[in-house]
């Protein structure tokens, strides 16, 4: 039987990318009206230099351990008590004016000083949009009802829970929140969903995992032995990691417990 639903965080509960895509066209337009820049070239350029740049930094097997991905340095600050979110917080300012300075001069914008104006610019822009999807808030409302909801986020403490911070009204569905820059290490790892589990008192099988990315919520969950909901909002494709269910939506949440539960009962 069922008790609980881990939730993972960034575009399963909240839009993050696209929150993020809004704060580059925004960031872009600036360009655009001081150069005359098509704004679309301008991110791929900015986003391809910040994964260039974020690949060479010391920081960066940290990063992929916790769980935190190029355009989060773009405007995380990253105010941590650890030495490595230290090193990264030391990085970031550097690092986002040669990723906005970079696409620039890709279009053949030499001026570092208005890529740093638009570096300090993504950040403002990007707290602006905290999008959260339409099915998010009346499935937590709905499912609170019955079940016991852990929210399991990979990132740095800082940054994640700003993201919440901007979207208040989340964080009291859940009876505990656990965030993998807390823990020391990121889904998939199994240590950090055997830790959510301790902190609920539950088995396993007593938990569904719902999530969007295959190569953290659900081989974490698949390496941990507890069922799996892959909320597959935009029809990736899939690779050879199995979720135990594939969902396009929240809603869909319900049919599956009512199903799971059936079986166990």
């Amino acid at each position: 039987m069922i008790k609980a639903i881990f939730f993972d965080l960034d575009d399963t509960l909240l839009w993050d990318q696209k929150s993020v895509q809004k704060a580059f066209l925004a960031t872009c337009k600036i360009a655009q009206e001081r150069y005359g820049i098509d704004p679309s070239k301008l991110e791929d350029e900015v986003r391809q230099a910040a994964r260039t740049l974020y690949l060479s930094y010391e920081t960066y097997p940290f990063t992929q351990m916790i769980g935190i991905n190029p355009f989060e340095g773009l405007w995380g600050e990253f105010c941590d008590k650890n030495d490595q979110f230290k090193a990264l917080h030391d990085i970031v300012p550097t690092y986002r004016k040669d990723a906005w300075t970079q696409g620039l001069k890709a279009l053949g914008i030499d001026d570092p000083d208005f890529g740093s104006e638009l570096g300090e610019t993504f950040p403002k822009e990007r707290r602006k949009v905290p999008i959260v999807y339409e099915d998010t808030f009346p499935v937590l409302e709905q499912l609170t009802k019955d079940y016991r909801l852990l929210l399991l986020t990979n990132g740095s403490p800082d940054l994640q829970t700003t993201k919440l911070s901007l979207t208040p009204e989340l964080p009291p569905y859940f009876e505990h929140i656990v965030i993998s820059g807390n823990y020391g290490k990121g889904k998939p790892d199994p240590g950090i969903f055997q830790y959510a589990l301790s902190l609920m008192s539950l088995e396993a099988d007593e938990v569904l995992m719902v999530g969007d990315n295959l190569n953290t919520d659900i081989l974490g969950a698949n390496r941990t032995k507890i069922k799996s909901v892959w909320v597959n909002r935009h029809q990736k494709r899939r690779t050879d990691i199995t979720p135990t269910f594939e969902t396009q939506n929240l809603t869909e949440l319900f049919s599956i417990l009512e199903k799971v539960n059936v079986k166990n009962s």
